[in-house]
């Protein structure tokens, strides 16, 4: 028998906040990957190593982690007044799916760096010392991105003193604006409300209702209360990830809260969407040692905040959901603003398994709807390896 050599495609492994992916220029991919459809899943799931029944990603480039198992794919934009598009995929890790329903708001730190580097940015925006001023289409959602991406002699600078929990090193702060984060054309409350009664199976809770926060703002996330579920809202991943029955739990209401949404029409099809929505608990603030080891007073921050991704409770905080979490706390009465104490806020801090992250969002209310006008954050990216992935033909 014959086996065709393996390809080679043009790629960099980066790190975007507290997520590492493979980034691709849409031009150096095969050309039957250059569109949507069996052939692009294909080869980024191979790339990554997935399907992995053995949960390593030994084979390929992704750690087995939610956070690591990441693909992008960059171009020059077609929209009016963008420099870059921006697509995602999230790559499942025990399964042949790649989802591409969300956006990474992680990755989108290492977006704007990536498209200075490779051409994707006309040089006249670029300074020679400065801030270069990146403006991204997220293909996704279809929303727009600033990303302010700071510049040393004409090259992106990757080193710097920021510090973000959830990362080991210090390196150079990527500020961020997510503008109209909420995705799609959709309501930012889906249902209307900015508490539901969420109906779940009596085994995930006994009375069979859970208050929840249904919202679509950088990416569409489910908010309960951490005390319905029994939590403290202090919860590191060990607690969290080696109990199946918690995960079952929890994947139930992420389940039911995409129905509720509208994000499918039956409750089956959660299986197949496990990037959107998120689902997180929420608690007021409480003191608690971070999973560094770094004691966390509640002092420190307005309320906790957990949130799981692709299954698993994240090591830190998505990008996208913090973005979810600024817009909602910026909302008077929903759960995560009830967490924070309540009242008007345009900023927040949060507790996560990592330590604390500030966000920040401006949100209006026009005609009884509420609007969120954009959130902000900081990040910090840099390149980990360039070079190429190589794949079976």
């Amino acid at each position: 028998m014959t086996f065709k050599p393996q390809i080679r495609v043009p790629a960099t492994y980066m790190r975007g906040g507290t997520s590492k992916g493979v980034f691709f220029n849409l031009t150096d991919l095969p050309v039957a990957a250059q569109v949507p459809g069996p052939a692009r899943d294909n080869l980024l799931l191979r790339v990554i190593g997935s399907p992995d029944p053995y949960g390593k990603h030994t084979d390929g480039m992704g750690s087995a982690t939610s956070s690591t198992s990441k693909a992008v794919i960059l171009s020059k934009s077609t929209e009016p007044d963008h420099d870059v598009d921006y697509l995602f995929g999230q790559v499942a890790i025990d399964k042949p799916v790649v989802d591409w329903s969300g956006n990474c708001g992680n990755q989108t730190a290492a977006v704007g760096a990536f498209a200075i580097s490779n051409g994707l940015v006309d040089p006249s925006r670029i300074p020679d010392n400065g801030v270069c001023v990146v403006r991204i289409w997220q293909a996704n959602i279809h929303k727009t991105i600033i990303a302010h991406v700071p510049i040393t002699n004409g090259e992106v600078q990757e080193t710097g003193d920021f510090e973000l929990d959830g990362v080991t090193f210090p390196a150079a702060e990527v500020k961020i604006e997510f503008l109209d984060p909420a995705a799609g054309d959709a309501a930012m409350f889906p249902t209307g409300n900015l508490v539901d009664d969420l109906d779940v199976p009596t085994d995930v809770v006994e009375s069979g209702t859970l208050n929840a926060t249904l919202i679509n703002a950088g990416i569409p996330t489910v908010f309960v209360n951490a005390e319905e579920l029994g939590y403290s809202g202090t919860e590191l991943q060990d607690e969290i990830n080696n109990d199946e029955a918690a995960l079952a739990k929890l994947e139930t209401i992420r389940a039911y809260g995409a129905l509720k949404m509208g994000l499918i029409s039956d409750i089956s099809e959660a299986a197949t969407r496990g990037h959107t929505p998120k689902i997180a608990f929420v608690s007021k603030a409480q003191d608690y040692t971070a999973s560094s080891g770094k004691t966390i007073a509640a002092s420190e921050i307005d309320l906790n905040v957990r949130a799981l991704s692709m299954g698993k409770l994240h090591h830190a905080m998505m990008g996208t959901a913090a973005v979810a979490i600024a817009t909602a706390a910026a909302i008077p009465g929903t759960l995560v603003n009830l967490a924070a104490g309540g009242g008007t806020r345009q900023e927040v801090r949060f507790g996560h398994p990592s330590g604390t992250l500030k966000v920040g969002a401006e949100a209006e209310q026009i005609d009884g709807q509420w609007l969120a006008k954009k959130a902000i954050m900081s990040r910090s990216a840099r390149v980990l390896m360039e070079g190429f992935v190589r794949v079976p033909a």
